[in-house]
């Protein structure tokens, strides 16, 4: 892990604006079509619902995606190359207003950066980064000291963009003029009435090519993300 590991909101908020003008060519509605019908809910609820109640101090939950309301999440594939996950708000936007039974939607992104080679550079200068699967699993924390978890989500990321993206058997390519993978919008729905937080967790499979243009060079990985977001109680 590398002091990348965290960026602050203003590399998140770089992150929102590119893919702000992706969504004219990548079909936004088609993608988020595609990745809400995949997603399978599996909570694993308590028969009865503890009574709601504010966290005592020491449970307090620390988030930079709930303080800042975006996250950078970097992960080096191999020296100078960079797979970085943006995670960002979507409705509310005010991470302060993320309640247990209120829908709490965000939009995620999947990019790489070559660093020794321009980022305008043509593809065959620079290390190719395909994603073959990706999945989100959680767990909430709840006053009760119960658990469950209501957001559970695994696909191919080709099956989530529109068919003329560059792919191969490898799966999709990250580092396309095209753009990675794209998810503008996805939501946690109702959780225990306890919960105080929950934790995502991201789990990417990539093949990373050693020598850029070298088909000979690629090799898997597996990417692991942890994203901690607090969740508030009602207001009376």
């Amino acid at each position: 892990m590398t002091p990348r590991r965290l960026r602050g909101a203003a590399r998140a908020t770089a992150a929102i604006a590119i893919i702000g003008a992706l969504f004219a060519t990548t079909g936004c509605s088609q993608i988020v079509d595609a990745f809400n019908n995949a997603q399978r809910a599996e909570a694993v609820v308590p028969t009865q619902q503890p009574d709601a109640k504010t966290p005592p101090e020491e449970l307090a939950f620390d988030s930079q995606f709930t303080r800042d309301g975006s996250v950078s999440l970097s992960s080096d594939v191999a020296e100078d190359l960079e797979v970085r996950l943006d995670v960002w708000a979507y409705d509310p936007k005010r991470t302060m207003e993320w309640t247990p039974t209120g829908e709490k939607t965000f939009g995620f992104s999947v990019n790489v950066y070559d660093h020794r080679v321009d980022e305008k550079a043509v593809l065959t200068e620079k290390r190719r980064v395909y994603i073959s699967q990706i999945s989100i699993t959680s767990q909430t924390s709840q006053t009760s000291n119960q658990s469950s978890s209501p957001f559970q989500f695994s696909a191919d990321p080709r099956t989530l963009v529109p068919v003329d993206t560059l792919r191969s058997d490898r799966g999709l390519l990250l580092n396309s003029f095209q753009g990675g993978l794209l998810v503008p919008q996805t939501t946690i729905h109702q959780l225990p009435d306890d919960t105080y937080g929950i934790t995502l967790d991201f789990a990417i499979t990539v093949a990373v090519e050693g020598t850029a243009n070298d088909d000979t060079t690629f090799q898997q990985q597996m990417i692991y993300q942890v994203l901690p977001i607090a969740i508030y109680p009602e207001s009376d």
